[in-house]
């Protein structure tokens, strides 16, 4: 697969641009290859110094999570978004000249970051910058669909208002890298999983897994209390201002209803009695994953008000990241690629086997932060992510680079 746009023959970019989801999620399919790629060389360098990497601009981990958390995932939750958004609010599909921008912005922006690294701070600030061009065009875009839509679509508002957060979360990253201040740069971090992915990947569950379940399972009722996203906001927001303030020993008085809530809407999304298919399957064991994340945050949480000891380290943190937003991508991105290329709605092995080693890779990861030895399970973590992904990135890649097969446009 081609590992930048200018590579890619004029058929093959015609093609790719004919819808957001083609353009941005093979952005984002080769963008977290390149980012995972360096993680984990940067972490084999950082446990056995075989390469003798110089330290970059920033802490390597900061930059990690900010790749990751701006640059990586938003690329495809930007394709996802751009594609349902006049779907969602019964308006026309968006013209390609408004969503090809946003794409060239954001895999801009990661690749002069990812060169930033060694190269410096001045392709840093370059790829900030960039990043945040793209992204406001993309939110621009998304907002105008909701003004148009009257505001009725509260979904399509609830993820508007995550990348708001997101796009203040990057303004904050672009304002340290500029005026170095580790405080804005916590603040960054923290914005980018607690008030972007987290709202995003949880809205997207609650309009979409009751609706694909209601697509193969027969009779289904279709639950999606609004009470739900409402209150999930409220309690993200709590916990985001708590992590801010350093509060880690009150968490639990959030992180127990947090767990709850996503335990409770498990249960009642789950079919009973029916056998069901991979491809829904996977989005269930996904989607578990919320009440399990907030449910290492609760026993660390206690447990620090009990004896003062922070324990488990980021192990809920990733237990977020890879087990919930990573296997959601793998499930998500693969049902959608599936159906927009005229292809059946089935999980297929390439992305089943990404999907089982996510899960391996998510138990080792939280596990990484109790055992002997931390960086040599990091490093294995990440190599795992790399044999989970690049099967199913340079499959997804050659659909989105060749036409539908039910030759239908886009």
């Amino acid at each position: 697969m081609p590992t930048t746009l200018t590579d890619l023959p004029p058929a093959s970019l015609r093609i790719l641009a004919a819808a957001p989801h083609r353009l941005m999620f093979f952005i984002g399919a080769t963008n977290v290859l390149l980012a995972m790629a360096w993680w984990a060389l940067w972490l084999i360098d950082l446990r056995w110094q075989l390469f003798g990497f110089e330290s970059p601009a920033i802490p390597a981990g900061w930059l990690h999570a900010t790749i990751m958390q701006y640059q990586v995932l938003p690329s495809f939750i930007f394709g996802f978004l751009l594609t349902v958004f006049p779907r969602w609010t019964n308006q026309p599909a968006l013209e390609k000249s408004a969503y090809v921008p946003v794409g060239i912005g954001l895999f801009a922006g990661q690749a002069l970051t990812l060169l930033g690294i060694s190269a410096g701070m001045s392709l840093l600030k370059a790829g900030a910058v960039l990043t945040i061009m793209g992204w406001t065009f993309g939110l621009a875009l998304l907002v105008r669909v909701i003004v148009q839509d009257g505001g009725k679509t509260w979904h399509a508002t609830s993820c508007a208002f995550a990348l708001a957060f997101g796009l203040l979360g990057l303004v904050m990253y672009a304002l340290f890298l500029f005026h170095s201040d580790a405080r804005v740069m916590f603040v960054s971090m923290k914005l980018g999983g607690l008030a972007l992915l987290l709202p995003v990947f949880f809205t997207v569950c609650h309009r979409m897994v009751p609706f694909f379940t209601s697509c193969v399972v027969k009779p289904y009722r279709i639950v999606r209390p609004m009470w739900a996203l409402g209150l999930f906001w409220a309690l993200a927001i709590t916990h985001l201002w708590l992590e801010l303030r350093h509060a880690y020993a009150w968490l639990w008085l959030i992180d127990v209803p947090m767990m709850c809530l996503g335990t409770a809407l498990l249960w009642t999304w789950l079919p009973r009695g029916q056998r069901t298919p991979p491809l829904l399957d996977v989005l269930f064991v996904g989607f578990a994953w919320f009440p399990i994340a907030f449910a290492l945050y609760t026993v660390q949480s206690i447990w620090l008000t009990v004896t003062g000891e922070f324990v488990l380290g980021r192990g809920p943190a990733h237990a977020l990241f890879i087990g919930f937003f990573g296997s959601l991508l793998v499930a998500m991105v693969t049902r959608v690629t599936q159906g927009h290329s005229g292809r059946p709605l089935v999980l297929g092995r390439v992305a089943a086997f990404a999907f089982i080693v996510v899960q391996l890779v998510a138990i080792t990861r939280i596990v990484a932060e109790i055992a002997f030895n931390a960086w040599t399970w990091q490093a294995i973590a990440a190599l795992g992510w790399l044999l989970a992904f690049t099967p199913w990135v340079v499959r997804s890649g050659w659909i989105y680079l060749t036409p539908r097969r039910d030759g239908v446009p886009g």
